[in-house]
């Protein structure tokens, strides 16, 4: 392992996931938008990307568990070089085949390789820097992903608009080609595990022996795990349904200016994403996880101004900017917090165990995305009109959380 922090093995894996990452965002934002605009259909378009959604969920431990048995280095070189091909396939098979079909298949396939690698990814952390290193570590790879996904879809809508899809398709098969060819030289210390038996009793062993760990050897992990998913489900979830409706269907705004207005709060949001990984990096030495509740009370205190602006201000450009600041520091605060929870996580669980422990909690936060998504289109449909009462009831509940998150994180440090 090494003491310095920027290693050439740790360096590589830096170039390769800002290849990586800026094509996955392109493409990502890229297909959909293709489907759209040649189907007119948002209905069409939302069934698509929800279903797109789940190879991610499924994928997820199943990639923290081969993480842990095969040399990562290997992981993220296969899974490179196969989303090339996937692109490459799309773009050969695109002029002559079902394209709903063809493209669900494909957005499929690029979410569950993303599910996949990421595990990878965090996993070779601990096995590349020292321990003194890890919050540094992980606020680089947390910038690179938010800087992705702020640039990545600007990059993808200037090359579809100046020169369409099938620039877009050579430009990423030639990125992750690129990528993949780089990691080719990375080296990630390695030591092979005893396997037992075929691969589905080999896979729930590890997945078992990973819940056993979160639940009973470190309980902390597990009290941790409960904290995001409670954030995710009523803050997170809040924020994905509220910015998309309040701004285009309640602000009294301009249809197209509302629109265009809403692609400046989620570049926002990126902005706060990256920020806020800038933000760990500079400031890991002072943080700890004590002051991780401090973080989470102060996502759910941004959440108060919004319903306050819904109630008092009338004018639609006030509680526009209102929101977008609010969504702002709100991703800045939890992006740190998230970069402090995966470094508390790489310390307090063995190699043998960190790809593994890191796809369980991955898979379960996200299970909590859909859920909260579709309790909040419920309450907004409900409370049409009083869109406030369900910003003030998340922001409730997310500081009770928050509160009660502040006391275990107390605990955990002492």
């Amino acid at each position: 392992m090494n003491q310095k922090l920027f290693s050439k093995d740790f360096t590589l894996v830096i170039i390769g996931q800002v290849i990586s990452l800026f094509g996955n965002a392109t493409i990502r934002f890229a297909l959909p938008l293709y489907l759209l605009n040649l189907t007119g259909s948002s209905a069409l378009y939302g069934t698509v990307t929800a279903c797109a959604f789940i190879p991610a969920i499924l994928l997820s431990p199943i990639g923290g568990i081969v993480a842990d048995r095969v040399n990562k280095r290997n992981i993220m070189v296969i899974l490179d070089f196969f989303t090339a091909a996937v692109i490459l396939a799309f773009s050969m098979l695109m002029n002559g085949a079902n394209l709903v079909l063809l493209l669900t298949v494909t957005l499929m396939l690029l979410y569950g390789i993303a599910g996949a690698y990421q595990p990878s990814v965090q996993a070779s952390i601990p096995a590349l820097v020292n321990q003194d290193h890890f919050m540094a570590a992980n606020s680089i790879i947390n910038t690179i992903s938010s800087f992705a996904s702020l640039v990545g879809p600007v990059l993808g809508g200037v090359l579809y608009s100046a020169y369409g899809l099938e620039t877009i398709l050579w430009v990423c098969v030639a990125c992750f080609t690129l990528s993949a060819v780089m990691e080719i030289f990375i080296k990630i210390p390695f030591q092979k595990q005893v396997s037992d038996g075929g691969m589905l009793k080999m896979a729930r062993t590890d997945f078992a022996e990973s819940v056993r760990f979160i639940r009973k050897e470190k309980p902390a992990i597990g009290k941790t795990l409960l904290v995001i998913c409670g954030i995710n489900l009523f803050l997170s979830a809040m924020i994905i349904v509220a910015l998309p409706y309040l701004v285009t269907e309640v602000l009294n705004l301009d249809a197209s200016q509302s629109n265009r207005l809403y692609g400046f709060a989620e570049g926002a949001l990126a902005a706060g994403g990256l920020a806020g990984g800038i933000g760990a990096g500079i400031f890991a030495n002072k943080l700890n996880i004590q002051k991780s509740g401090s973080l989470v009370i102060a996502c759910a205190l941004c959440v108060f101004p919004i319903s306050a602006t819904l109630v008092l201000f009338s004018s639609g450009m006030v509680n526009y900017i209102v929101i977008t600041v609010c969504c702002f520091v709100i991703m800045v605060f939890s992006t740190i917090f998230t970069v402090q929870m995966m470094s508390f996580i790489q310390a307090e669980t063995p190699q043998n165990l960190v790809g593994k422990v890191i796809a369980v909690i991955l898979t379960v936060s996200m299970c909590t995305q859909p859920l909260g998504n579709a309790l909040y289109g419920v309450l907004f449909e409900i409370c049409k009109g009083y869109e406030y009462v369900v910003v003030l009831f998340s922001g409730i509940v997310s500081l009770m959380i928050a509160i009660r998150a502040r006391n275990i994180f107390k605990r955990i440090s002492e």
